[in-house]
């Protein structure tokens, strides 16, 4: 199929980094490609073969593809983004620990709400959203559980709520010709993470990095080459009869005790262990504390704890993935070990 070119912000072409669309190769749009997992799954989707077009703020730094830029809360850059694609896999989203709630209802779910549209308007046949796992935390543990059910009222936190809502819409959405699956990767990590990775390297060089009781609650996590896997694999699978309307959490599926995986961490990063333990119970109620100081006086960085926060770090969360191997016939292909050694040598490398 021939894709129509998709025109820039002063009206022009955006300018493509390579041979990405023109050709008869069906042609899938990628949100938020300049984010950690968005350029990882941008990479990956454009090396199966396809034509990848992106659309963010700011030039997404994949090769081969096609960069729009706008902002999905933009009624007309959405329709300019969406034109003549195939599929579309929304990774654009407001993600904090803390902010202003109305600024999370705009862009997770008004601006999943405008590319649902925009995309079935324009005749796309597959949309796949990426959630989270936390659209179904509601504080207690998770122990091999599967994708439960998005609960916007009981989720923690105004990034989990929206999310959770901005899922409803989209498996809402669902219909004959337009395929829709969620997706909800577990903590990516992996080189060049700002996020995870980030955040925990810098809270452990300057000794703000505890343990919450003891760090033995198992937690799951996701290594970004398996994570963008995982987005070609929904979306080459999202029409099929098992697999349209559902939702998946995608992991690498080895467990791990929390104190374990930040010592991993650090250490590949080079950066000491966390040693300090501190009572889940006080570390809940210190992030309940801090998040209404926040709300009233915000600071310019990321609350230090929030109740979210604390509750992540100490229950257990991991999944059973057999459903998700199933219909999305895939498997990760990088164990932790061998992510952690990448991190090793990406670290040394800096």
């Amino acid at each position: 199929m021939s894709a129509a070119r998709p025109t820039g912000p002063d009206g022009g072409t955006d300018r493509p980094t390579g041979p990405a669309e023109g050709t008869d190769r069906p042609t899938v749009l990628v949100t938020g490609a300049s984010g950690f997992l968005g350029r990882a799954t941008a990479a990956a989707v454009r090396d199966a073969g396809y034509a990848v077009r992106t659309f963010q703020r700011r030039a997404s730094g994949v090769d081969g593809v096609t960069d729009v830029r706008g902002s999905t809360t933009d009624a007309e850059a959405v329709r300019r983004a969406v034109a003549g694609v195939d599929a579309v896999v929304h990774l654009a989203a407001k993600v904090s620990l803390a902010g202003d709630p109305a600024d999370f209802a705009r862009v997770n779910v008004d601006g999943t709400r405008l590319l649902l549209d925009a995309a079935r308007a324009a005749g796309a046949g597959r949309f796949v959203f990426v959630s989270s796992p936390s659209v179904a935390h509601t504080g207690s543990s998770l122990v091999g559980v599967g994708a439960g059910p998005a609960e916007p009222d009981a989720a923690r936190g105004d990034y989990a709520r929206t999310k959770a809502a901005a899922e409803l819409l989209a498996l809402g959405a669902d219909a004959p010709g337009f395929a829709v699956v969620a997706v909800r990767p577990h903590l990516v990590w992996g080189p060049g993470d700002t996020q995870l990775v980030g955040r925990i390297v810098d809270r452990a060089r300057s000794g703000r990095l505890p343990l919450l009781d003891s760090g033995a609650a198992l937690i799951d996590t996701l290594y970004v080459d398996n994570a963008a896997s995982a987005m070609v694999a929904a979306f080459e699978h999202a029409a099929d009869d098992r697999v349209h309307g559902s939702a998946y959490v995608v992991t690498n599926g080895e467990p791990r005790p929390v104190g374990e995986l930040l010592g991993g961490i650090c250490r590949a990063s080079g950066v000491p262990a966390p040693r300090v333990h501190v009572p889940a119970a006080l570390a809940r109620a210190a992030g309940s504390l801090v998040e209404a100081v926040w709300r009233v006086r915000p600071g310019e960085d990321e609350p230090p704890m929030t109740r979210f926060l604390a509750e992540q770090l100490s229950t257990a969360h991991w999944f059973d993935q057999r459903r998700a191997r199933r219909d999305l016939r895939w498997e990760p292909t990088v164990s932790i070990d061998e992510g952690l050694a990448r991190l090793a040598t990406h670290a040394h490398a800096g």
